[in-house]
C-alpha cells in the first residue's frame, strides 16, 4: 500500500466544553463516553506540539518495525498513534495490538481505523495495558499514558515491556514531566496555560480539570523516567523531543 494513498477515518470533532460550566463538586477525571466524544479536540488545544509528536513518532517507528515482529500502541485512545504507525508501516508483514482501558475509546479507535490496512494487521483491544502480554515487539508505544498508571506499578511495567521486545526494538515512551528546579517548573507550567489560553480554554476550565487530572494523572520528571527505564535494562535512551512540559523518549535494547 502506498504512503501517499492512505487515507485515515476522520476522528470525532466535536468541541471540548466538559469543564466550561461550575461543578460543585470535581470528581476523578475518567476516560468515560463524555471525554472519548471531546478527546480529540480535548488533546489537541491541551498538548503542546501533540501533532508533531504524533507524526514523528510514526516516522521513528518506522525505523525499528521489522517483518514478522508485533507492534503495540498501549494507551490507544482514539488511535492517532496507531494511525500515524500504521501509515508508515503499512507494507510490512507485523501484526499490530493497539490496547485502551476505556471501552468508549476502544469503539471510536476501531471506527477511526481504515478498512485496508496493508501487509499489517490490525487488533484493537480493551484491556489494561498492564496484562497485556508483550512478546517478539519491535515497537512498543506508550503515548501520554505511563502517567495514568500507579507509579508503584511503573517499574515493573516497563520491565516486563523490556523482557518482549526483540534485541535492537525500541520503547517510544511520551509524558508530561515535572522539573525538580522550580523556576523551571514555573516557567514551563505557565507555558503550559499560556498555551491552553490560546487555545480557548477559560481560566474555569483550566482550574476545574486540573483539580479533576490531580489523583489520577502524576507526572515525573525526566530524570525519573530515564532512571527508571535504565534500571529495566535499557541502555540506550534518547530524549528525541520536548515541548514545554511534554516530552519523548526512545529506549532501545
Amino acid at each position: 500500500m502506498p504512503k501517499d494513498n492512505f487515507q485515515n477515518k476522520p476522528q470525532d470533532k466535536q468541541r471540548d466544553t466538559l469543564f466550561a460550566k461550575p461543578q460543585d463538586m470535581i470528581v476523578d477525571f475518567e476516560f468515560d463516553d463524555s471525554v472519548a466524544a471531546v478527546f480529540s479536540d480535548m488533546i489537541r488545544r491541551s498538548v503542546p506540539g501533540y501533532a508533531t509528536l504524533v507524526t514523528l513518532t510514526g516516522l521513528l517507528a518506522e525505523q525499528y518495525v521489522r517483518p514478522k515482529s508485533r507492534v503495540y500502541d498501549l494507551g490507544c485512545s482514539l488511535g492517532a498513534i496507531t494511525l500515524s504507525v500504521l501509515q508508515r508501516i503499512a507494507n510490512i508483514d507485523c501484526q499490530m495490538l493497539a490496547v485502551d482501558n476505556s471501552q468508549s475509546m476502544v469503539e471510536r479507535c476501531q471506527q477511526n481505523l481504515p478498512e485496508d490496512t496493508g501487509n499489517a494487521t490490525v487488533e484493537v483491544r480493551c484491556a489494561d495495558m498492564q496484562d497485556v502480554e508483550i512478546r517478539q515487539a519491535s515497537i512498543v508505544v506508550i503515548n501520554l499514558t505511563l502517567q495514568f498508571v500507579d507509579p508503584a506499578l511503573r517499574s515493573k511495567l516497563l520491565a516486563n515491556i523490556y523482557q518482549g521486545l526483540l534485541p535492537g526494538g525500541a520503547l517510544i515512551l511520551s509524558e508530561k514531566i515535572v522539573f525538580d528546579n522550580a523556576q523551571e517548573q514555573q516557567f514551563q507550567e505557565n507555558m503550559h496555560i499560556a498555551f491552553k489560553k490560546a487555545n480557548a480554554y477559560s481560566e474555569l476550565e483550566i482550574s476545574q480539570k486540573r483539580t479533576a487530572l490531580e489523583n489520577v494523572l502524576i507526572p515525573d520528571s525526566i530524570e525519573t523516567h530515564i532512571d527508571r527505564l535504565r534500571k529495566a535494562g535499557f541502555e540506550s535512551v534518547h530524549q528525541w523531543f520536548q515541548c514545554f512540559n511534554f516530552v519523548s523518549l526512545i529506549a532501545i535494547k
